[in-house]
């Protein structure tokens, strides 16, 4: 019987690693404050309203389902798909890259594994990429 931990990506391996809903809601956090104060990410906070209330259980609703653990965001908000959710705003690859800015100097505030930083920005990529190329669409 093997006693490594599971691969992230698998069942809630990726979801334990963030340290639960707890852990998510603290990177998160850390997330819009960098937006709230990060030059670079103000024309992305911009398209947020000033209370970020919502907007932050959103987001950790949203990663607590989609790294494995419970379905939070269908359970509180229904389906998303991220790419037609984001159609509503102007989104390229500078917004995307902000965006994703502000998640990597968020990522690094938690006490994760250097693995699981690695993974998790990685991971992070993919929608942010598809937002960007639905905007792209015809």
């Amino acid at each position: 019987m093997s006693t490594q931990p599971p691969l992230y990506g698998t069942k809630d391996a990726s979801y334990q690693a963030a340290g639960g809903i707890e852990g998510l809601r603290c990177l998160v956090d850390d997330f819009y404050r960098i937006m709230d104060t990060w030059e670079l990410a103000r024309t992305i906070r911009q398209m947020h309203k000033d209370d970020l209330t919502e907007s932050r259980d959103k987001l950790a609703c949203f990663l607590s389902g989609w790294l494995g653990g419970p379905k939070l965001f269908q359970e509180r908000y229904g389906q998303i798909s991220i790419p037609m959710f984001h159609t509503s705003w102007p989104i390229g690859e500078a917004e995307r890259d902000a965006w994703l800015g502000c998640m990597a100097q968020a990522i690094e505030l938690q006490p994760y594994t250097p693995e699981f930083r690695e993974y998790l920005l990685r991971q992070l990529r993919v929608p942010a990429e598809r937002v960007v190329a639905v905007q792209r669409k015809p």
